[in-house]
């Protein structure tokens, strides 16, 4: 086969011209697009930190900012509260003291009443203890036809009364 024959012929030509071309590539590849990508992966890569440290040191902050809200937030529950209790404590102080100015007055009505009582009972008493003496001496004079004095019927019946 002459094609094999003339493959050791073109052989050393062959190598040569790859060397050539693999020489020539690898100073264009080499040499000239790799330190280029590299660069733009550095700074690609020097973005990507600067990123990622911007996002850490925003993420610290918002927790920081949200610790603060947190903080106030209780604050202001906090100081809520007391105004609540004490807005409760005031209201039952003043619940506390209309209730017992009611009382008051319902004591002083209570103890004006009773008086009031006491003294129609009394009047009722002496009413009663006139109509009684008065009947005491009307039945005396109808059974015995003797005639009382009005003073003697009193006694009798302040003396039956007490006696009862």
């Amino acid at each position: 086969m002459p094609q094999i024959a003339q493959l050791a012929q073109t052989y050393s030509s062959q190598i040569f011209w790859l060397l050539v071309f693999f020489g020539i590539v690898f100073v264009f590849v080499g040499r000239g697009m790799v330190p280029k990508v590299m660069s733009t992966v550095d700074l690609r890569d020097q973005r990507i930190s600067g990123d990622l440290a911007a996002a850490t040191a925003a993420r610290e902050k918002a927790d920081e900012e949200e610790e603060n809200w947190r903080r106030r937030e209780n604050e202001n529950r906090a100081s809520a509260h007391a105004i609540v209790v004490e807005a409760k404590a005031k209201a039952a102080a003043d619940s506390e003291s209309k209730l017992a100015a009611a009382q008051k007055r319902l004591d002083a009505k209570l103890a004006e009443a009773e008086a009031d009582i006491d003294a129609a009972r009394v009047s009722a008493l002496a009413e009663v203890e006139g109509v009684a003496a008065e009947a005491a001496q009307d039945i005396v004079q109808r059974i015995a036809g003797l005639k009382v004095t009005a003073a003697k019927a009193n006694s009798a019946v302040k003396k039956a009364m007490s006696d009862a």
